[in-house]
């Protein structure tokens, strides 16, 4: 699938479309990726500030889907784990990118080319207009060979 397709779709997506949550760019070679959240009446907690919930919906999919496309069809690629650090309350817009490195991905395939599955964690930060850390979020991705390409 081509990485704007897939940005449009997410933009349109419900738990996205409904939240505020908009994908900026997808790397046509998925490897990058970046989204923001703008504070609307909508998505904000009972102290005005970001509902934490949205904030770690805008990051959910993303290390899974650059990796799964990024790494191919011979691969399984879930979402394992997940967990989020709130440093600060987020009162404006806030951004997340994420970028998948060569050197990460050929790791993956040498650590999964036995058969074995391969768990890693993956760290993003979420940062508002000023450039200030609102909230840490990890994902731990489960990838693995299928089994009709293992050796």
């Amino acid at each position: 699938m081509k990485a704007s397709v897939l940005r449009h779709g997410l933009n349109f997506w419900p738990p996205f479309l409904f939240t505020g949550i908009h994908v900026k760019s997808i790397g046509e070679d998925y490897r990058h990726a970046e989204v923001e959240l703008r504070l609307r009446l909508w998505n904000r907690n009972y102290v005005r500030s970001h509902f934490g919930g949205s904030l770690f919906a805008m990051t959910d999919p993303f290390w899974m889907l650059l990796a799964m496309h990024a790494l191919g069809r011979d691969y399984i690629v879930w979402d394992k784990a997940g967990e989020i650090e709130f440093v600060k309350p987020g009162r404006s817009r806030v951004r997340a990118r994420f970028d998948l490195d060569d050197a990460t991905l050929e790791q993956l395939r040498d650590a999964a080319a036995g058969g074995d599955k391969v768990l890693r964690w993956f760290e993003t930060d979420v940062i508002d207009e000023d450039g200030d850390v609102v909230a840490r979020v990890r994902k731990q991705l489960y990838v693995r060979l299928k089994p009709r390409k293992r050796g």
